[in-house]
């Protein structure tokens, strides 16, 4: 019998390449045929190993879910960036490789990342993502958010509609 250990920790410098792969994998997972080709390619690529190394030193703390040695997934954490909402914590991003989804780690993952937050003091949580990215907002409503904001992205020509989810 094997084991694998699963777990959710903060990245380390060494993860930077793990995370740049990661990221490419779940964002073009999750982003195809919603942000326009070019937008989205200028976006993964400016976020390689350099991007992620320095990500790592802060100012937002970076979880990784680990499973087995495997960056399955990651998590960017901080204070809320937008000034006109009263919750004091904000989850950037959130994403797992897509051969890692639906097995309850981006659970694990969101949950820790709440856990940081509150033991950081941070009243109230939102998290953002696109309208049309259904599986993202499926999983935020079912963990509890209520899209209570809107707002636009500009990726290149086309603009999205984003969603802001909020937990008191």
């Amino acid at each position: 019998m094997t084991t694998v250990s699963i777990d959710v920790r903060p990245a380390d410098p060494e993860d930077a390449r793990a995370l740049s792969e990661a990221h490419r994998a779940a964002w073009t997972h999750a982003y195809a045929g919603l942000i326009p080709y070019k937008a989205l390619t200028r976006m993964v690529e400016r976020r390689g190993e350099a991007w992620w190394r320095k990500a790592t030193h802060g100012p937002a703390t970076v979880l990784l879910a680990d499973v087995g040695g495997v960056v399955a997934g990651y998590a960017t954490v901080g204070l809320n960036r937008a000034r006109g909402l009263p919750q004091e914590g904000e989850i950037y991003e959130i994403y797992m490789r897509p051969e890692y989804q639906g097995v309850g780690l981006g659970y694990a993952l969101f949950h820790e990342s709440r856990k940081l937050l509150k033991r950081l003091g941070c009243k109230g949580l939102v998290v953002w993502c696109l309208e049309d990215c259904t599986n993202s907002v499926n999983f935020f409503r079912s963990n509890g958010g209520r899209d209570m904001v809107e707002g636009m992205e500009d990726f290149d020509a086309v603009r999205l509609k984003k969603l802001g989810f909020i937990w008191p």
